[in-house]
């Protein structure tokens, strides 16, 4: 199985009724086979701008955030369940990728740019091209463009 997240938009609501709708949430991933990761919950928020909802104007939201592992033929029997709820304003599922890792150290940073590592090899790179110069041999006895 693969991993997704999915970042839900809820209308704001009591918190029985909030645990009410994360539990619907949950139970519909379970029944497509999917495993629940983690649930985050990031707070209320003002939205960037007004979002229209099942014939409401939303201003304001509650962002959750919930990792899980489903099958990527359930997926959109989810988003198709979660349009027709009315307590969600806006759902995106997301594939997350795995990150490369990489090693970094402070004493690298630390140091000024052109002793980095990084730096180095773009100025190698620059000094390797070389641009193609004019050239005056074009088969005439003068430079046509009065040099």
């Amino acid at each position: 199985m693969i991993n997704y997240e999915l970042l839900l938009l809820l209308r704001v609501m009591p918190k029985p009724e909030t645990k009410q709708v994360l539990h619907r949430v949950a139970e519909q991933i379970f029944d497509k086979g999917g495993i629940i990761r983690k649930l985050e919950n990031l707070g209320t928020r003002r939205m960037p701008y007004k979002t229209s909802s099942h014939g409401i104007v939303h201003h304001q939201a509650s962002y959750f955030l919930l990792e899980f592992n489903a099958p990527p033929s359930s997926l959109h029997g989810l988003a198709d369940e979660y349009v027709r709820d009315v307590d969600i304003i806006r759902k995106r599922i997301y594939k997350q990728v795995e990150r490369e890792p990489f090693e970094c150290t402070l004493h690298d940073e630390m140091q000024p740019a052109p002793y980095r590592k990084d730096v180095q090899d773009l100025i190698a790179t620059t000094k390797k091209s070389t641009k193609p110069r004019f050239s005056y041999n074009s088969g005439l006895d003068y430079y046509p463009f009065g040099k």
